[in-house]
């Protein structure tokens, strides 16, 4: 009889510890409604935004990630309109979520995704319709390691509208190679991924007058970073 009722005190004390703790993380935790708006986006610098990116990046590394109700967000959205602070080009990858690496919510960046992180005509009128239209501040062109794209584009893989994609890694694996270059290698499929990001970055400025405008003109920025799936760190080059 004794050992039952010790038992039912330990148990009601667990309980009621965990209920205490719960409370306590419910008074801790602020969930996010909030949208940015024109006022927010406004008078932020494009090296404040990427200083925010950033930020961002290093409380998903840490899990310091904030809880956010999406659906208020949305519904805050839908009575103010859309106001992100940046456009990210990324690659199709399922590993690179990128609001996710970010730590941003609904309303927070615009994203376009393509295979390899590539430019071509429609990704770059997303780029300035962002950064034109709705006042986006930075324009970041984002790739990542183990890159399923660059390893088909160095295996010279070839097959349907693929060819066509693939060819825009090329200049980027032209450029990392040397006589002891091997291809298949994830070093130097690494290497390329970081020379392709930076040949992209120049094909924004170099394809786009509007773009190359506003960054002359200190509105934007255009930059690249990479994103490291063992580490979730991402690195601006």
């Amino acid at each position: 009889m004794k050992k039952l009722f010790f038992v039912v005190i330990i148990a009601t004390t667990m309980l009621t510890g965990c209920s205490l703790m719960n409370k306590n993380q419910e008074a801790t935790d602020t969930i996010e409604t909030h949208v940015l708006h024109a006022s927010d986006v406004d008078p932020l610098s494009p090296d404040s935004v990427i200083m925010i990116l950033k930020k961002g990046n290093l409380d998903f590394v840490n899990k310091h990630m904030h809880n956010r109700d999406a659906m208020a967000q949305l519904v805050e959205s839908a009575e103010d309109g859309q106001h992100p602070m940046a456009i990210i080009l990324s690659c199709i990858d399922s590993r690179v979520p990128v609001e996710t690496i970010f730590d941003k919510g609904l309303g927070d960046l615009f994203v376009t995704r393509v295979a390899g992180n590539i430019i071509n005509p429609d990704i770059l009128g997303s780029m300035e319709y962002a950064c034109e239209h709705s006042g986006s501040k930075v324009v970041v062109v984002l790739g990542h390691e183990c890159c399923g794209a660059v390893h088909s584009a160095c295996k010279g893989v070839e097959a349907g509208n693929m060819t066509q994609m693939l060819a825009k890694i090329h200049p980027a694996i032209e450029s990392c190679h040397t006589d002891s270059a091997d291809h298949h290698s994830t070093d130097f499929q690494n290497q390329v991924v970081y020379k392709h990001v930076e040949n992209m970055v120049d094909r924004v400025r170099e394809e786009s007058d509007i773009l190359e405008e506003l960054e002359e003109d200190g509105k934007i920025k255009i930059v690249g970073a990479v994103f490291n799936l063992h580490t979730g760190i991402v690195e601006f080059i």
